[in-house]
Parts: structure tokens; sequence; C-alpha cells
């Protein structure tokens, strides 16, 4: 059975570089870091940075009165995937026709609903405990809320494999339209992390700074100096459809791969996903033309990506531009991946490779083709690849269309 092609129609990134297809886009190729010093906690916990999304307001782009009332992370879901459907010049009527997969990628289960009902419990008593988190924290409650705001009458999917998870709904969304199983998917990631907790155990972790002193330059992708990366928050969603669908494209999905780390080996599930991913989009390694990396800024993980980007690509790798957006936005895990494809995307149309805000001092560890400025680079393909604490690994092939 022949394979259908599958195109990205509408784009809808909500992130602290900018709400909207092309704030977003102006605001990734601005050499700008958005991480701050975070105040949303008490000061008693310690200091925090995070890359936070400012000045959102569901109101703006959802009249839902019952909106108000779901958590940030669903409410980040909610409004990119209302703003890829209008990014695609499609009407919810014309939604509905085509009778959509709904694929959600979260890597957490919802922080600030778990979080209000044991501070109630703490506060007031078992009596307390808030019923609604066993329906708004789980993973499918995202989806849940696109589809009550759509009125669709629609599949759902949620991913929960860590930071790979919005990656991953893209990836799998595309197949099931490459198989036919579906004529349109909304697939994209969403997370809101920036809460006491799970701030707290990921600063413990090592995952998250421990100082807020010169807080824009902490994440430091690729960067001899980095130390860590720095937590983000935001969603990216996008309208996939087959290629026979009359609305113009920003790119096509051409392959998707994913594996998993084995025997405590960092990042080495990233080769077989990523051979997998190129064998899929019927292309080598020498076709790639720009790689969009995972780079967290932290410094083992960032090391073993590069490590197994040499290994895939060996000396082509010299000549192929790569960059990280996390010195930009930060790391918002399950929608990391998705906000990639978006880059990816965008920068293959428009002939731009965005910047590794922050990389300063090349790294023999991770000897990459970066620059902390936007290089115009005509490119045909994109590699993108995530990794995730759990030993998750994915990897997605884009094309120019």
């Amino acid at each position: 059975m022949k394979r259908r092609r599958v195109k990205i129609t509408g784009i809808g990134p909500v992130t602290p570089a900018g709400i909207g297809r092309e704030a977003f886009w102006k605001g990734i190729l601005e050499p700008v870091s958005r991480v701050r010093a975070c105040r949303r906690m008490e000061e008693k916990a310690g200091v925090f940075v995070a890359a936070e999304v400012k000045g959102f307001k569901l109101s703006d782009i959802v009249q839902a009165e019952w909106a108000r009332n779901i958590s940030r992370m669903s409410q980040f879901g909610v409004a990119a995937a209302m703003l890829a459907v209008r990014d695609a010049g499609l009407s919810l009527e014309a939604v509905r026709g085509h009778d959509p997969v709904i694929m959600v990628g979260s890597a957490l289960m919802d922080p600030q609903v778990i979080m209000n009902s044991v501070l109630d419990v703490e506060r007031k008593g078992p009596r307390y405990a808030r019923p609604r988190l066993v329906r708004e924290a789980i993973g499918s409650a995202t989806s849940g809320a696109i589809v009550h705001t759509m009125d669709l009458n629609a599949r759902v999917v949620s991913f929960q494999s860590a930071c790979c998870s919005g990656l991953d709904a893209v990836g799998f969304g595309a197949e099931m339209i490459q198989r036919g199983e579906a004529s349109m998917v909304i697939a994209g990631g969403t997370e809101a992390p920036i809460f006491l907790h799970p701030m707290l155990e990921l600063k413990s972790a090592g995952l998250s700074p421990n100082t807020e002193e010169n807080a824009a330059s902490l994440g430091r992708p690729f960067d001899l100096w980095r130390t860590t990366g720095v937590i983000g928050e935001g969603a990216c969603f996008f309208v996939l459809e087959a290629d026979d669908s009359p609305r113009p494209a920003y790119g096509y999905v051409s392959g998707f791969g994913y594996a998993n780390d084995r025997n405590g080996d960092l990042c080495q599930g990233l080769l077989p996903a990523m051979r997998t991913a190129l064998a899929n989009s019927h292309c080598a390694a020498a076709d790639i033309d720009c790689i969009n990396a995972w780079g967290p800024g932290h410094r083992a993980i960032d090391a073993a990506e590069a490590g197994v980007l040499r290994e895939v690509f060996g000396p082509w790798l010299d000549r192929i531009p790569a960059y990280s957006v996390k010195g930009a936005i930060g790391n918002p895990f399950g929608a990391a991946g998705a906000i990639q494809v978006a880059c990816a995307a965008l920068g293959l149309r428009d002939g731009v490779v965005p910047p590794t805000v922050n990389w300063e001092r090349p790294d023999p560890a991770c000897q990459l083709n970066l620059s902390n400025q936007p290089r115009w680079i005509a490119a045909d393909r994109c590699l993108i690849d995530a990794h995730g604490v759990s030993g998750a690994n994915s990897c997605l092939v884009v094309e120019r269309c």
C-alpha cells in the first residue's frame, strides 16, 4: 500500500518567544533569551529561573466561559490547537467535517491541579481534597478540553513519553495519515511546570539552576560553560493533512523514529531513532541540510547528543547547520519537540536557521556547526531530535515543500 505524504497546514505556538505563528517566528529569530528570575513561588522556597509565557489570556483566543476554570497546561493546549486551526484557514465546522484525531503530548501530570488539591488538604483537612483532580490532572485532560472547545466527535490519543511527548504526537499523527487511518490530525504538545512542585524537585535533581544571577544567560546549549537546563512552559499544535488537501503547506513530515536508551547509556537510543526516521523518509544522512537539536544546555546530555550526531552523520556533521532553541525559551518538556517542529517547518519555508541563543564558546565535546545569530541558508530537509530523562528518544524529518 502506498503511503500518503503528510503536510503541515496550520501552526499554533504559545511560547515565551511569542503567541501565534508570526509573533513566535519573529521572537525565535531574535537572538534573545526569555529566561528570567521567576517570582511565582514563595521567597522562602528559594530562587528559581524559568522562561514564562507572558501576557497569555485564553479569552484572547477562545471565547468560552467554562475554559477559564481549566488549568494553565490545558489552556495552553486549547489555545495552541485553536491557533493552528485558524492558521490553516479552517472553520470549526470544516474541522468537524474531517472527523480529526486529536493527539496531545505532555511529560507531566498537571502539576497545577495536583498542587492545588494537596495544598487544600494540608490547610483544611482531607474533606477538602478536590475530586476534579481525578479527571483534570491526567494526561488526557488537555485533549478532552480541545474536543470540548471545538465541539468535536473525535478520537483522542494522549502521550506521556517524557520530553519526547509532543514530538511523538506529531510523529504518530503523521503515520496515521500516511496509513490512511485519518484525513486530518490536530497534534502537538503542552506543558506548564512552573509551580513550586515540580520546580523544587527539578532543581534538586540538577535540572534547573540554583542561582538567579544573570538569569538570561543560564541556558547555554552546547556551550563550554553550560551547567544545566532551564525550565520553560508553553504549547505548540499543528494541523496535519494528507497531501491531497487543498490547503497550502509549511512543510512535509516525511520520517519518524523512536527508541529508548539501553543499559543506562545516555542518549544512545537517539542512534536507532535517527536511523529509523531517516529510513522512513527515504533519505541518507548526507541528505539532511539542517539539524534542530535537543540541546537543553545540560552538561552531560548535550555532550551525549552531540556524540550520537557525530556517529550518525560522520564528517557530514561539520557542514550541516545545527541549532537549539532552549537558550531562548528554556525546556518546556513535552511541548519542546512540537515547538522544534514549528521552527523546522518555518525555517525551511523561509530559508533561515534560528540562532542558538547564549552559545559563545565551542566545546570540544559538542562539535556542531552552531551560531548565536540567525543564518540565511536554503535547506530542503531538517532532522529534529528529542530526548527524555526516562531514556526516551524521538526523531522527525521535515521536508521543504
